[in-house]
């Protein structure tokens, strides 16, 4: 069977994470979604997205499909029901698609199919604060699929450690004189990744592949640090996706990094708002403030975005694609993308200067910022230039 990831209908709600990838390639636990989802089928999947994005994430339709709706996790439960879809049906969950069964070239009507509830409980992607506020959940469900039947390697008696059964080490990692306290939630720390001395870290946790935490770092539960990004100061309940860095004193908490993003010495994020109110965050789909429900939430950052040191964001800040923000004060809390300055006002950061840029940081992971990934941040330059005031 081919299994095809669609964005569905909150591809919108979870930008700007989604202008430069498809809703599958968001990062939530220690796996992205499609990670998960080939995991727990047994089958590699495509993407349907945007246009501008089919380049890098290319669809492949045989001649039988199911196409799957990427904001639900998979369950056991879901992935069963999935596995077992046959020739016009569907699984919706109330109103909303989960998966359907479609033929190539196929015309979907799902007023003839046959519509199949499926109301088990599973985690949902729907709005860029989820990717923070259910990672705890999602770092459980993924280090019980990763670590099953599978023995860590070994921990170093340098370390001080509470709730060893649960702390998973991959080939490859360093971990000298540092407290792992798992007994709140697992610790997952990667291939080749690395803790350095006097690191204290609070379980449910993930350190991907080749990413490092910094000496001293103070890390509290249901944070990911994602792929060959770098981490340092204090870090609570927040998602970096991977190649960002953080690596210095100041705190994030209750935050989304996208991938190479990069926040100066002692940046500080607020999560919480003086008068303990629930906070707003900036909606593309409304052009307003929506209603988020929480009490704790700080910075969503597009990639490719960076601030210099001492920059501070206020609660609920939204940060684009490509922004550079430095200089005193609190800027906004909504910055478009291509934005460059800070609290005294905003000017254009151009194209040229900005790819400049990513050529040079990509080229330090020996990556290459190639003509695919121009393309798709000039569409974004393009889409986003509405919320530039010049």
């Amino acid at each position: 069977m081919n299994y095809i990831l669609f964005d569905g209908a909150s591809r919108n709600a979870l930008l700007p994470f989604t202008y430069t990838r498809p809703v599958a390639e968001i990062r939530i636990g220690i796996l992205t979604i499609r990670e998960k989802w080939e995991k727990h089928l047994g089958f590699t999947t495509s993407t349907i997205t945007e246009d501008y994005l089919n380049a890098k994430f290319p669809m492949v339709e045989l001649e039988d499909n199911v196409m799957i709706n990427a904001s639900y996790l998979p369950t056991n439960q879901l992935v069963a029901h999935i596995k077992e879809l046959k020739t016009d049906q569907a699984i919706f969950c109330k109103d909303e698609v989960v998966a359907f069964y479609v033929k190539e070239g196929q015309e979907i009507d799902f007023d003839k199919y046959d519509i199949l509830q499926f109301e088990e409980e599973t985690l949902t992607v729907q709005h860029t604060w989820d990717i923070f506020s259910k990672n705890e959940e999602a770092i459980r469900q993924d280090f019980d699929l990763l670590t099953k039947d599978r023995e860590s390697e070994p921990l170093s008696s340098s370390n001080h450690i509470l709730g060893e059964e649960q702390i998973f080490l991959e080939e490859g990692v360093t971990v000298e004189f540092a407290t792992l306290n798992a007994s709140n939630g697992p610790i997952y720390i990667g291939k080749n990744a690395e803790i350095m001395e006097g690191s204290m870290i609070r379980g449910p946790f993930a350190l991907c592949e080749s990413a490092t935490v910094k000496m001293g770092a103070k890390i509290y539960g249901g944070t990911t640090i994602g792929p060959h990004s770098k981490v340092g100061g204090e870090v609570n309940n927040s998602v970096i996706f991977g190649f960002s860095n953080k690596g210095h004193d100041g705190f994030i908490g209750n935050s989304v990094l996208g991938e190479w993003c990069n926040l100066g010495a002692d940046t500080n994020t607020s999560n919480l708002k003086n008068n303990y109110a629930p906070v707003r965050l900036w909606s593309y789909e409304t052009e307003g403030f929506a209603k988020t429900g929480l009490q704790f939430c700080g910075l969503m950052m597009g990639d490719h975005s960076k601030c210099g040191i001492n920059t501070m964001f206020n609660t609920g800040t939204v940060v684009g694609v490509n922004a550079n923000i430095f200089g005193g004060g609190f800027p906004r809390n909504f910055i478009p993308s291509y934005s460059w300055g800070g609290s005294a006002g905003f000017t254009t950061y151009l194209t040229r200067k900005a790819f400049e840029v990513a050529k040079v940081v990509m080229s330090r992971r020996n990556l290459e910022f190639n003509e695919q990934e121009e393309q798709i941040l000039e569409h974004v330059f393009e889409e986003t230039k509405q919320w530039r005031k010049n």
